[in-house]
């Protein structure tokens, strides 16, 4: 029997890979399955796909009582651009019950017209009903005017007019597509021996169809973003301010450098400008599959945007060019450091390392904290610069009125919906699929 702490992998014959972690006298257990295709593969008009797959896995509000009622357990499925990954958590006693309802979901899906219009219908209502704030719109806004028609510019939870227009179709044929065995990792950590763990997925996961061939994730590249800033009319109480370029994969080996000069650009990028001193300001790494983005953001006074996007722009190119000093190094891998200490910590932070090793094909084998130990002013200048080298993409969203005046010859922008004397650079209308904001 395995130790605590040695995972042992297997491997079905549908292609299915299994990590198996045994914890000798626990008394619960819990399943991750990961299927290593996500909403990057949403139809074009359609995103929201492969969440109202997921959705449709357990429709049936009695299955997820049944887990947080019955066993103190948990149900979920999440779907991000990358993957679907179902979590299932509760007895030992009950493992080999969990897993038929894990067969059920899988392998007889219930796509019916009724089930379909059904969870579509509720899917649609969580959208239109869940409110969403200014920051929220511009973080959506920036990765649309980045990316354009290229899937991460488009939620992957689906916007209501995109889920709408899903037809079951649809769902048939990504269900044949992706949700294959050889297609997926799943995991199982607690009070489960490998025989009876590798007896039961045989039993109930060995019929999972196996896929002829694994779609690939390809996409035709992006076009350039356009270089104008993108007004957005919203709430006059304050500026939300987004610049944006492309960012690192997952699997680069500049994913955790990233992660520090997210770090590094967001206090140089406060120090720089003191309109930001007093208001919520970030700087983040967003990594898929793909490359994502790299993205800077505040709140911040309307008449103190133009200053905040020079400022900003500003950092990034002193970031490029010049070495950060060890007290900078210093404070910003802190930070990272102890945000990794307390990722690790959580429980399913194990399964989630095995699983992303098969989603994002990860080849690395030192410690996440090891590698941020060892890197240096220079790797950060030098992914500072290739970073720089891409177009970006700027998006301020407020009282349109106000913004306008704050830029207008100073800068060039284009105002969303707004059809203006095209002889005028600085505010031609916005163009449909560029800059098209998914709300």
């Amino acid at each position: 029997m395995a130790q605590v702490g040695e995972p042992e992998r297997e491997q079905l014959l549908n292609g299915l890979r299994v990590v198996l972690l045994p914890k000798p006298g626990s008394s619960d257990v819990l399943i991750k399955l990961r299927i290593h295709s996500g909403a990057a593969f949403d139809l074009s008009g359609k995103s929201g796909q492969m969440a109202l797959l997921g959705d449709l896995l357990f429709p049936d509000k009695a299955t997820i009582e049944y887990f947080t009622e019955e066993m103190g357990g948990r149900l979920d499925v999440v779907v991000n651009y990358d993957s679907v990954t179902i979590t299932m958590e509760g007895k030992a006693s009950e493992f080999e019950r969990i897993l038929d309802v894990l067969h059920n979901a899988l392998l007889a899906t219930q796509l019916t017209p009724d089930v379909v219009a059904r969870v579509r219908n509720a899917r649609i209502k969580i959208i239109r009903d869940t409110a969403i704030s200014p920051a929220i719109v511009a973080d959506r806004a920036v990765a649309a005017r980045l990316f354009g028609d290229f899937p991460y510019g488009r939620p992957p939870g689906g916007t209501a007019e995109d889920v709408l227009r899903i037809e079951r179709a649809d769902l048939m044929l990504a269900r044949e597509r992706f949700l294959n065995s050889n297609n997926a990792t799943l995991t199982v950590v607690g009070g489960i021996a490998k025989p009876r763990a590798l007896r039961a997925l045989r039993q109930l996961l060995g019929p999972w169809r196996k896929s002829e061939q694994i779609v690939p994730a390809t996409f035709r590249q992006p076009s350039p973003a356009d270089s104008r800033i993108l007004v957005i009319s919203g709430p006059p109480d304050s500026a939300e301010l987004r610049l944006a370029v492309r960012g690192v994969a997952r699997s680069d080996p500049d994913y955790y450098a990233a992660q520090l000069l997210a770090k590094l650009a967001q206090h140089r990028w406060e120090s720089l400008t003191p309109a930001l001193a007093q208001r919520p300001t970030f700087a983040r790494s967003e990594s898929y599959f793909l490359p994502g983005l790299f993205v800077m953001g505040g709140s911040i006074n309307s008449q103190a945007v133009p200053d905040a996007i020079a400022s900003a722009k500003k950092t990034f190119e002193s970031l490029a060019t010049t070495p950060v000093s060890p007290a900078e190094m210093d404070r910003a891998r802190n930070e990272v450091m102890s945000e990794l200490q307390s990722i690790l910590s959580k429980p399913d932070t194990l399964s989630e390392g095995w699983l992303d090793q098969d989603t994002y094909r990860l080849s690395e084998t030192k410690s996440p904290t090891l590698v941020v130990g060892g890197l240096t002013p220079a790797d950060i200048q030098r992914l500072a610069a290739r970073l720089l080298n891409s177009s970006m993409a700027t998006v301020v969203l407020g009282d349109s009125q106000q913004l306008k005046a704050a830029l207008r010859g100073r800068v060039q922008f284009e105002v969303l919906g707004e059809v203006t004397d095209s002889s005028k650079p600085a505010s031609t209308p916005a163009k449909p699929g560029n800059s098209g904001i998914p709300y």
